[in-house]
């Protein structure tokens, strides 16, 4: 046998098989189309390949002429991580808003209608549910990604939008297994650590997990996160102890597990990406995914070896490289089966989305104030976005108010002086100001302190979690910033 990818030899596809890859561009790749004939059974579409959803529909029926049971994923959490509307901000509300509202047949139907979004533009692999407890307020990269920070709350939410999903034929992957929310670091960064007891961990952090579980999860995605109680050594994506004896040995799953992004500087910057990924497949993973930065063929071609090479070696054993792309092409059977169901039928809900946003909406009246009648400045207070977020999104309420109250003025700050120069820039008009995790940001919380001060009759809309005490004459808080949430925060404002 040989390493090249170009032989089409059992190992090789295998390896192959393995692999979930990002690409460039919004039509496919002839590299792409080559190893998918080869053996590729995955890719993963980013935002860098998303134009208009007729484009994604366009893109994955390229694909499929390759190999009509591909593999499709996608990073649609909705809310404030959104691939499908980049560009825009997302119809539907993230989880800490379904949270809030906390009523389960509501998750189910966004999850749905979300799933039949999805389905309808080919993907049918998505990289969502986050069952996270966010148990630590400072978390950077989790926050609103969450259903919230009660246990029950989000076991019962990740089990409703799991059946959801999964009931347009797209398959679930609930993450970050073993639980992310009790970080105060970043896994693109750095290797977070968990020190928590068994018994905190048990009946917290895999509550959820659990939940998804006995929901058909399809998949589960591991994190690049340290838990010494379970292994002082390894990250969960690289520990045998954690996908294989406590994922698939004391939990009982059997679906397919898929890692974090790979070249997220938690693995390799520590391990280095090729190594990595064979310690991620030896450890249990079934499925690597790559390329939330950007991957090219020459880092297919350069795992596909590493994988090959590690089982010849005797590293990684064969039977265990085989079992994990058996996985993946169960997976692909499954929605391909799926997506030639007729139960897939059933009524639409395409305003579900502005629905759950509005629900969603708490309104805080800390004094008497004026109702907001007429042009106001919307002051846009904002917080560097984490890499799972992206920065290309569009948030806030600005738009939405310029179009509700015609002659309001927008504007965005930052840094130390942020609230002065959003004085300034006001003018004597009103403020609107929008903050996000005010409770993280001691820079905004002095901006808000600012305006306050000068204006009592400062209206406040908080988009991230509202941690801090509500304050302003009329504080509004969304839970999350997608673009629902934005027109949802703007009515009210309006209606006061």
């Amino acid at each position: 046998m040989t390493t090249s990818t170009t032989g089409t030899d059992t190992l090789t596809r295998d390896a192959l098989a393995v692999l979930q890859p990002g690409f460039a561009g919004t039509t496919a790749p002839d590299w792409v189309r080559r190893r998918l004939s080869e053996g590729l059974a995955s890719v993963a579409l980013f935002g860098r390949n998303v134009a208009t959803a007729e484009q994604v529909t366009a893109l994955t029926a390229q694909l499929r002429a390759e190999r009509d049971d591909l593999l499709v994923a996608i990073d649609e959490e909705s809310g404030d991580v959104t691939r499908l509307e980049v560009r825009t901000g997302s119809s539907f509300p993230g989880n800490h808003a379904l949270g809030a509202v906390d009523d389960t047949a509501l998750t189910r139907g966004v999850a749905r209608e979300l799933g039949r979004r999805l389905a309808e533009c080919g993907v049918n692999f998505n990289w969502a549910p986050s069952a996270d407890v966010n148990a630590n307020p400072d978390n950077p990269v989790i926050g609103v990604r969450s259903f919230g920070r009660d246990t029950d709350l989000v076991a019962r939410h990740t089990a409703a939008y799991v059946e959801g999903l999964q009931s347009t034929g797209v398959a679930a992957c609930t993450k970050h297994f073993p639980g992310h929310g009790d970080t105060s670091v970043d896994s693109h960064h750095a290797v977070p650590h968990i020190d928590l007891d068994a018994t905190t961990l048990n009946e917290r952090e895999l509550q959820p997990f659990r939940a998804a579980i006995a929901a058909g999860t399809r998949a589960v995605m591991s994190a690049h996160i340290r838990v010494p109680v379970l292994d002082p050594d390894r990250p969960a994506t690289l520990s045998r102890r954690i996908l294989t004896g406590l994922l698939r040995g004391e939990l009982g799953y059997q679906g397919l597990i898929v890692t974090d992004g790979m070249e997220m500087r938690a693995i390799s910057g520590t391990y280095g990406l090729e190594h990595g990924v064979v310690l991620a497949i030896a450890a249990g993973a079934d499925a690597i995914c790559v390329g939330g930065g950007l991957c090219d063929e020459d880092t297919v071609q350069g795992l596909t070896d590493a994988l090959v090479a590690a089982v010849r070696s005797g590293e990684l054993p064969e039977e265990r490289l085989a079992d994990a792309a058996a996985r993946v092409r169960a997976l692909a059977d499954w929605t391909a089966g799926m997506r030639r169901s007729p139960a897939l039928e059933g009524d639409r809900e395409p305003g579900i989305g502005l629905t759950a946003a509005r629900r969603a909406v708490t309104v805080t009246r800390t004094g008497p104030a004026a109702p907001v009648a007429g042009p106001v400045y919307v002051a846009t207070f904002h917080p560097a976005a984490n890499i799972a977020v992206g920065d290309e999104t569009p948030w806030g309420v600005g738009a939405e108010l310029e179009r509700l109250l015609p002659g309001t003025t927008t504007g965005s700050f930052t840094g130390a002086d942020a609230g002065a120069r959003a004085l300034e820039a006001a003018a004597g008009r009103r403020v609107v100001a929008v903050v996000r995790d005010e409770h993280r940001h001691p820079w905004m919380r002095t901006a808000l302190d600012t305006l306050l001060a000068a204006g009592p009759d400062t209206v406040v809309v908080e988009m991230g979690v509202p941690q801090s005490a509500p304050r302003g004459a009329l504080h509004v808080a969304t839970h999350g910033a997608a673009r629902v949430c934005g027109t949802a925060a703007a009515e009210a404002v309006v209606a006061g």
